[in-house]
């Protein structure tokens, strides 16, 4: 296999390192080539000093803009592009014809030349997968005598560009031609002088009267990143794919444009002008390169095994390669057999692409259905009629949330455009709305829960969608029992997320309330795998210690979403109690600290979802209880108004106990350092927080001032 599919090796700076091209492009500056041009005593010498800059500012574009690694700084490229054109007005006479200064286009055009191509531009039979590639073999053995048989192949990336064709008369650039119909194409040679590795002067190709040099023109995905990222910055319309944006910018009549665009030029094979001691479509792109072209890849392989070797190795290294390919050509590798094997009406008989599964089809939409995740977020799924996407079969697809359909603006029944790279999930690109149905609708979203029919709440100015059903709804209960049993809530210990799930997946629970009655199952439990006499007795105990709670820790146990610890301590200072809080409307969760208008409209229809209430009431009535609540004005709390935040290990006590005492003080405690904290309570080995606090001028508590706090 093939060492050299990333990156392209190109020219011939660029199999140095960075480090050793940019120290070479960094020696000419301008106060010595002014100092050399000011003692030149010769036009050798000045010429001299011009191939210098020539050759640093060609390595610094092929860097640049063909394999995205650049190894100067804008304002050094600068300088040595100034030094040129100071030396060129300086002695205009010896100007040299390659010189990258040359390379800005002409005026603008009127409209493009239509010139017809000496030889068509034909385009490639395509093969997808393995048996077909080995058909297109067996068909090239077909029509070649027996010696001749199992020939040589060449194989190299299939570019997504647009296929160009281009022309030096004894070694100049004269003309650049697109494709076109095969027949005849567009002139855009002032469009492509601008391409900043395309040579305009190839110095190996003097004693050669025409030389045609076929490849494509493409757009690195770095500078189709920049150019999109620019053109968003300034609220110009963005390309959909470098593909495009590659054929938009060599169709701009006006060069400049044109110039300002980050294309390349990766030459493919040779129509005419080749030298007649090259017999191999290998060595001729081993020639074109070695002459100042850039090529791709390059292997050549024996038979149907190898080619497919190379095809899976390209298909492997796709995203890392800077450029777009949306496969490989495989070509006899003679020269003379490709002449014998001839030509099909629009493509030759020894050579075919063989592609890559597509990636963006076509299908259309039948219906839009409606899914609830483990957290309770609505998740919309569209039912394709089912297309093949990159080798795979798909008939679904997410439309991730009711933001993205907004946006969007997709409906059922509506043609889209589906794409999937590599393992990625299947998205919907775009909306085809022109083919839009006469008779389709808006998508509107449920208003209960398709799953448990619990309320469905979607805050303003916000894109998910949430079943408020969450101790309830099937979809979200194995969650709900994980997080209902953990430490910081109902601290069940031993009920792990193992237990719970095959408890759950045995029917033996399904809502939060059913933990109190596994009581009634010991000798189901028992039978279980790896689950003994002891473990279920252990866990039967804990569960009964569990009932003993207190209010704050059992709010946080329900999973409200929005409601962490803090949150949870706060309702319950507010409310004193779980009737008071279950009654209580928008208006009056508001008034709780830290509870905002999203938290409050979540807790309010969590509170009125009748299956919730019925699992709450089934715990009341299973024994769980609590404590009364004493609550307390905050203001007569000695820190209330106070942010702290705790950081590094605490001897006396854990760092949730240290939190809980300061909450009882009225303190917030906060995860993060900012201005605005009040203190940082600092443990052993306190570490990037301590360094923050003292930045920021915020008070460090250590953990003997805390408990003196505390005490007093």
């Amino acid at each position: 296999m093939t060492d050299h599919i990333l990156p392209p090796d190109s020219q011939p700076a660029t199999s140095q390192s960075a480090t050793s091209q940019k120290t070479a492009l960094q020696e000419p500056n301008t106060s010595d080539i002014n100092a050399a041009v000011t003692a030149a005593t010769s036009d050798d010498t000045i010429i001299a000093q011009m191939r210098v800059l020539i050759d640093a500012l060609k390595t610094h574009n092929n860097a640049y803009y063909v394999l995205d690694n650049p190894v100067l700084e804008d304002s050094e490229y600068d300088q040595l592009r100034l030094s040129l054109i100071e030396i060129e007005e300086a002695y205009p006479d010896l100007v040299q014809p390659d010189s990258p200064i040359n390379q800005v286009g002409d005026v603008p055009l009127s409209a493009f030349t239509q010139v017809t191509h000496d030889t068509p531009m034909l385009s490639l039979g395509n093969v997808f997968e393995y048996d077909d590639l080995r058909d297109f073999m067996r068909r090239v053995n077909d029509r070649l005598s027996v010696a001749q048989q199992n020939p040589e192949y060449e194989m190299e990336l299939k570019l997504d560009g647009l296929a160009v064709s281009l022309k030096y008369e004894r070694g100049q650039f004269v003309q650049a031609v697109t494709r076109g119909d095969g027949q005849t194409g567009e002139d855009i040679t002032q469009n492509a002088k601008t391409i900043r590795n395309l040579p305009l002067w190839l110095a190996d190709a003097v004693n050669i009267e025409l030389l045609e040099v076929r490849g494509e023109v493409l757009m690195p995905k770095a500078g189709f990143e920049r150019l999109n990222r620019l053109a968003e910055e300034n609220d110009n319309k963005t390309f959909a794919n470098p593909r495009n944006a590659a054929a938009g910018s060599l169709r701009q009549l006006d060069p400049a444009v044109a110039a300002s665009r980050p294309l390349a030029f990766y030459a493919y094979s040779i129509n005419q002008g080749l030298p007649t001691t090259i017999h191999t479509q290998s060595a001729a792109l081993a020639w074109i390169k070695d002459i100042g072209f850039t090529v791709s890849a390059v292997e050549v392989v024996q038979n149907p095994r190898a080619a497919q070797a190379y095809y899976e190795s390209v298909s492997e290294q796709r995203a890392a390669l800077p450029f777009e390919i949306d496969g490989t050509v495989i070509k006899v590798n003679s020269l003379a057999l490709q002449q014998q094997l001839g030509f099909l009406s629009r493509e030759p008989r020894w050579a075919t692409a063989y592609k890559f599964p597509a990636e963006t089809v076509m299908t259309r939409l039948q219906s839009i259905e409606w899914q609830v995740g483990r957290t309770g977020q609505i998740t919309p799924v569209g039912k394709l009629e089912p297309v093949k996407v990159g080798g795979v079969t798909v008939s679904n697809v997410t439309l991730h949330n009711f933001g993205e359909i907004r946006r969007l603006d997709v409906r059922a029944g509506d043609m889209v455009s589906v794409h999937r790279a590599g393992d990625v999930i299947p998205k919907v690109t775009r909306v085809w709305h022109d083919q839009r149905p006469a008779d389709s609708e808006p998508v509107i979203l449920p208003s209960t829960c398709p799953v448990c029919d619990s309320p469905v709440v979607l805050p303003e100015d916000e894109a998910l969608a949430r079943c408020t059903g969450g101790l309830f709804c099937p979809a979200q209960q194995q969650e709900a029992l994980i997080h209902f049993v953990s430490r910081r809530a109902m601290d069940i210990d031993g009920l792990g997320e193992r237990w719970l799930i095959g408890f759950f997946n045995h029917g033996l629970v399904k809502t939060v309330a059913d933990i109190y009655q596994l009581h009634k199952h010991v000798d189901e439990l028992i039978t279980l795998e790896k689950l003994g006499e002891k473990s279920v007795q252990n866990i039967i105990s804990a569960i009964e210690a569990s009932k003993h709670t207190t209010l704050a820790r059992f709010i946080y146990a329900l999973g409200i979403r929005g409601v962490g610890e803090t949150t949870a301590q706060n309702l319950a200072q507010q409310f004193g109690d779980l009737d008071g809080l279950m009654a209580a409307d928008i208006e009056a969760l508001l008034l709780t600290p830290d509870v905002g208008a999203i938290t409050a409209e979540l807790a309010y229809k969590f509170f009125r979802a009748p299956h919730n209430i019925e699992v709450i009431t089934a715990l009341r009535d299973a024994g769980v209880y609590w404590d009364k609540v004493e609550q307390i004005i905050s203001s007569d709390l000695p820190l209330d108004g106070q942010t702290w935040v705790i950081t590094g290990a605490l001897a006396s006590m854990a760092r949730d106990e240290a939190k809980a005492k300061l909450q009882a003080l009225g303190a917030k405690v906060s995860g993060s350092i900012s201005a605005k904290t009040t203190a940082l309570l600092a443990g052993e080995k306190a570490g990037s927080k301590m360094a923050k606090a003292e930045k920021l001028g915020v008070k460090v508590v250590g953990e003997d001032d805390f408990l003196v706090l505390v005490g007093e």
